[in-house]
């Protein structure tokens, strides 16, 4: 804050918020000053605040936590100026901050932040972080090997994705991370296919692309499976996608750029003359949200540091023929990438 020459910073993002305070709940705002730091929220959450948050004073209050935040950051001795974060903030909830305050500081006091102070924080993680990632991550692979004794051709991909989620209760965890993709068939060859009433096929490949909340903390897995024998092409085209995979996999160590790590997936691809259907980016961040910073992208220059934990996810997909994506999650180390979803990569036959 002091080198970004803000006095006071006004948190509202929910992750952001937890990650500096520890506060799970749905409703709060953190006002912090190079002095004090004071969590605001309601009262239905008087009991779990007191629980949660020890880096801060908290506050309850019956009217809006973030426009008592910016209240009080206001009256806070030598703090003429506060931050807030514009990519989470509306131009609505904007103009009802200002207009809660005095009327000399409404055009001046609350100020967006050229660049987030928070978020980048998160994007490398502690050891009590991976820690908690890996624990998300293996579960999900015991959740895809739960899977693949389920499956069975004629079910509803509604009904796969059910058994995912109610196994991942059962394991555990808090919750899914994101909509669970089950795509079969033709449907395979849409990349954010969710779970509908289609029936999986006698033969065909199924896409299976989920992931779980634990301890707050995401995990993000792919694996594409085939249901019968698959021809030729359906195993070329898998081993196409494996091997960029794979590539990519191995180009993740700390120093390299994101760029560099997704040039390494799509080059593999490009040979195979597949660079057409791999439609998006090899990969994201992953952690308290399920898509973080950095991109896995082409042209992107942020260089991964220790500690970061990124999904390599590449995919080839054929319009009304079939799609294939692989994904790990990987942690960023000093020599290289540790794979956190050691789950099979091998091509599945069901």
């Amino acid at each position: 804050m002091t080198r970004a020459g803000f006095p006071g910073l006004l948190v509202t993002h929910l992750p952001d918020l937890r990650y500096l305070s520890g506060f799970t709940g749905s409703s709060a705002a953190l006002a912090v000053t190079r002095r004090a730091a004071r969590l605001f929220t309601d009262g239905r959450y008087t009991a779990q605040a007191a629980q949660e948050v020890t880096a801060a004073q908290v506050q309850i209050v019956s009217s809006s936590p973030a426009i008592a935040a910016a209240q009080w950051l206001a009256a806070q001795p030598g703090v003429e100026l506060a931050g807030f974060d514009p990519a989470w903030t509306t131009v609505a909830e904007l103009a009802r901050w200002r207009a809660a305050l005095p009327a000399r500081l409404r055009r001046v006091f609350l100020s967006a932040l050229p660049a987030p102070l928070v978020e980048p924080l998160r994007w490398v993680k502690d050891e009590e972080e991976l820690t908690i990632l890996v624990e998300a991550a293996l579960l999900g692979c015991k959740l895809f090997e739960h899977i693949l004794g389920f499956i069975r051709p004629g079910q509803a991909e509604f009904e796969v994705a059910a058994e995912l989620e109610h196994q991942a209760r059962l394991l555990g965890a808090e919750g899914m991370s994101f909509e669970t993709i089950v795509a079969s068939g033709t449907r395979s060859a849409m990349p954010h296919g969710r779970a509908t009433p289609a029936r999986l096929p006698r033969r065909g490949f199924l896409t299976l692309d989920f992931g779980v909340i634990l301890k707050g903390y995401c995990s993000d897995m792919t694996r594409t499976v085939h249901l019968g024998k698959p021809g030729a092409r359906e195993r070329n085209t898998y081993q196409a996608v494996l091997q960029a995979q794979e590539a990519a996999v191995a180009a993740v160590s700390a120093g390299v750029t994101s760029g560099y790590v997704d040039e390494a997936a799509r080059s593999v691809l490009r040979q195979a003359g597949l660079a057409e259907a791999f439609s998006h980016s090899t990969g994201h961040g992953v952690g308290l949200e399920i898509h973080e910073s950095p991109r896995i992208g082409a042209g992107q220059t942020t260089r991964l540091l220790p500690g970061m934990v990124v999904t390599i996810e590449p995919g080839v997909y054929l319009e009304g023929q079939f799609g294939i994506r692989i994904e790990d999650m990987v942690a960023v180390t000093r020599t290289g990438g540790q794979v956190l979803t050691p789950a099979t990569k091998a091509l599945i036959e069901l």
